[in-house]
């Protein structure tokens, strides 16, 4: 099984040369790049110039991007939220537009996926905001046509929102929209506060594209590394195995506090992995 990191573990931060350093120090060949401005500048092409000499430098890959979903994270708070699902349609518009803006990493460094939300997860729903599937839809198909130009696939992602339970995608994706190059991104720290984890993993079995791995205690999206929470990565893993995954495993872990502390915890967690999985 391969493993990458999304940058996610610095998103409170500039994202920087040392960063990639430090994810590569610790045995990381791919990453997952989290596409809001104040942490990487997608709209600036010296930033991704800059971006492709550190990957150069650091051995790094870029797995995926994750589309932009705020303009600003601070704090734990979303400023200027950005939904693919808003019934506005200038605000699914400007969302959609960002999401192009971020493709243009994939015009310059090869990237297997860009991981999308349809709408906002219900406990970051603003007041009197609501997530349409129409809405939702008529974006996927317009980023799923900016994609392909570029060699990316789309995967949406597990979200806790009605659109984006593991059978609401499966749906959308098998019976609603044609769009056969589109799979899931199974967040595991999602699935586990949304049901139960080896369901959501059979369930999407047939569309699993990539992942997020994560934990956390069973109340709050936590992003732990795992075995810090309450998941059971035994029976996770073993499910994985049968369903017949064979893509990565992309820890996408919250550093504001620690990065450094939390990313020698990943590190071990990847090894407990290892030896689970027997590779």
């Amino acid at each position: 099984m391969r493993f990458g990191i999304s940058t996610h573990l610095y998103h409170h931060q500039r994202l920087t040369g040392d960063h990639l350093r430090e994810l590569g120090a610790q045995g990381f060949d791919a990453i997952e790049l989290f596409a809001t401005r104040i942490h990487f500048d997608y709209h600036d092409p010296a930033a991704i110039e800059g971006l492709a000499g550190w990957l150069r430098e650091h051995r790094l890959s870029v797995h995926s991007i994750h589309a932009p979903i705020v303009e600003r994270h601070v704090d734990g708070q979303w400023i200027g939220p950005l939904s693919l699902a808003a019934p506005d349609e200038a605000a699914r518009t400007r969302a959609v537009r960002e999401t192009a803006a971020a493709l243009e990493v994939a015009r310059r460094l090869p990237v297997g996926f860009l991981v999308v939300h349809l709408g906002y997860p219900d406990a970051n729903l603003p007041p009197g905001a609501e997530n349409s599937l129409r809405a939702a839809t008529r974006s996927l198909s317009e980023i799923a046509a900016l994609a392909a130009p570029a060699g990316v696939r789309v995967a949406v992602e597990v979200i806790p929102n009605r659109l984006s339970t593991p059978e609401a995608l499966v749906r959308l994706l098998e019976d609603e929209l044609d769009l056969p190059e589109a799979g899931i991104c199974l967040d595991f720290g999602h699935a586990s506060l949304m049901g139960d984890l080896v369901d959501a993993i059979e369930t999407v079995s047939g569309l699993l594209a990539t992942t997020h791995v994560h934990d956390n205690r069973g109340r709050e999206d936590d992003h732990l590394p795992p075995f810090e929470g309450a998941s059971d990565w035994d029976a996770a893993l073993m499910a994985l195995q049968k369903v017949g995954y064979e893509g990565r495993l992309l820890f996408e872990v919250a550093g504001a506090d620690a990065p450094a502390d939390v990313l020698g915890r990943t590190r071990a967690a990847r090894a407990r992995f290892e030896a689970l999985l027997g590779t």
